[in-house]
């Protein structure tokens, strides 16, 4: 189902509903090229958000000439649930279904030849996250940006626990077993996985919900990985020049692709 064409930038940019298993998604695309195979970037809303809201990013990716996936994470959106009131239950789960479904996805477009070989992951937040985790085991990705993400998921697991425990709320006694898939999908413990992949990382020093450090930190201790960093003096608030910024990304990476194969 087509929900709606506008014109973007002089181009018709479809965003059509779709349905993957039970999976809903937004499929966005330019109109022309809907039925053609094209590189695919599935990107990843932040945590109590929805896909709705990661629409104008989707635009601006498809006007680049890609077909833009984005879901509706487990927990968020048309899959709400209630959050759990033990910590980081919830936001785990939906972290870790995003693993599970992102090669379903991928599948599902390849099954019907819209895609090319290429494939690229991005997200915010809780996405920015989920994108860094899957760097650690899917090499098929060919290029990544974390958004106000951290890289360093154990830290962040470890964190919620500290501020947990100060605050006498409760967490399972065996909560290090519980989220020990966490550490085999921390990228800042495994950043040779990243290769010579771009990698685009953009974060606020004033990001007052996810821990601007543990990303400064990854970067300055990897400095020969192929990253484009951009740092800024703001919160956990992206702006429209840093969507415009992510979709440039995409595009140089995209074309090196090209220029690689064709050596």
């Amino acid at each position: 189902m087509i929900n709606f064409i506008e014109s973007w930038k002089k181009l018709k940019i479809i965003v059509r509903k779709r349905m993957i298993g039970t999976i809903p998604v937004f499929e966005v695309v330019e109109d022309t090229d809907q039925n053609n195979p094209l590189p695919i970037i599935v990107y990843y809303h932040g945590w109590q958000i929805n896909k709705t809201l990661v629409i104008t990013q989707g635009r601006k990716l498809a006007a680049k000439g890609f077909r833009v996936v984005l879901p509706d994470a487990e927990n968020h959106g048309e899959r709400i649930q209630t959050v759990s009131t033990i910590p980081s239950l919830t936001f785990f789960n939906s972290i870790h279904t995003n693993l599970f479904e992102f090669g379903y996805i991928i599948d599902y477009f390849k099954k019907r030849h819209l895609t090319t070989n290429f494939i690229g992951v991005g997200g915010l937040s809780m996405g920015g996250m989920t994108t860094c985790a899957l760097m650690t085991h899917n090499p098929e990705i060919n290029a990544a940006a974390c958004i106000m993400g951290t890289p360093a998921l154990t830290d962040y697991r470890n964190m919620i626990h500290r501020h947990a425990t100060s605050r006498n709320i409760y967490l399972p006694q065996d909560y290090f077993y519980l989220t020990s898939w966490i550490p085999k999908y921390d990228l800042s413990r495994q950043p040779e996985l990243l290769g010579d992949r771009p990698f685009f990382i953009w974060h606020g020093d004033e990001d007052e919900k996810v821990p601007f450090s543990q990303t400064k930190a990854f970067v300055e201790e990897n400095p020969e990985l192929n990253m484009e960093v951009i740092f800024e003096h703001t919160g956990h608030l992206v702006q429209t020049q840093t969507m415009d910024r992510i979709a440039d990304f995409f595009e140089r990476s995209h074309n090196d692709h090209l220029e690689e194969l064709h050596k």
